[in-house]
């Protein structure tokens, strides 16, 4: 896999199923159940930390006014809720290691 790959939810079950030994059905129904549960947590306005990787957070974002780029037309975006990601330092020093290795250092082990 290449820097400009994309890693979407499919082939995030493939890996995940390979290194736990469960089913790509068992790993799609928790994959989609811990991303329900970040959904739902983030709609309710909560923090989602999860050590060692990151936090995803609600946020509020105020009514701007843009140009748009095509037309020069004004535009304005009225306040809307969003989500943030915050990388934990463990993230962010794994990020800026060297780019030797194709594969990643913390990659599921088989653990059947």
């Amino acid at each position: 896999m290449t820097m400009n790959d994309i890693l979407n939810k499919g082939k995030i079950i493939d890996i995940v199923a390979e290194g736990t030994g469960l089913t790509k059905n068992e790993t799609a129904a928790v994959v989609d159940g811990f991303l329900a549960t970040i959904s739902w947590a983030l709609t309710q306005g909560q923090q989602v930390a999860l050590r060692g990787f990151g936090a995803f957070r609600p946020a509020q974002r105020a009514g701007r006014h843009f140009k748009n780029p095509h037309t020069g037309e004004a535009v304005f975006v009225g306040a809307h809720r969003t989500a943030g990601f915050r990388p934990a330092k463990e993230l962010r020093h794994a990020l800026n290691q060297s780019h030797d290795s194709e594969e990643p250092t913390n990659r599921p082990s088989n653990h059947k």
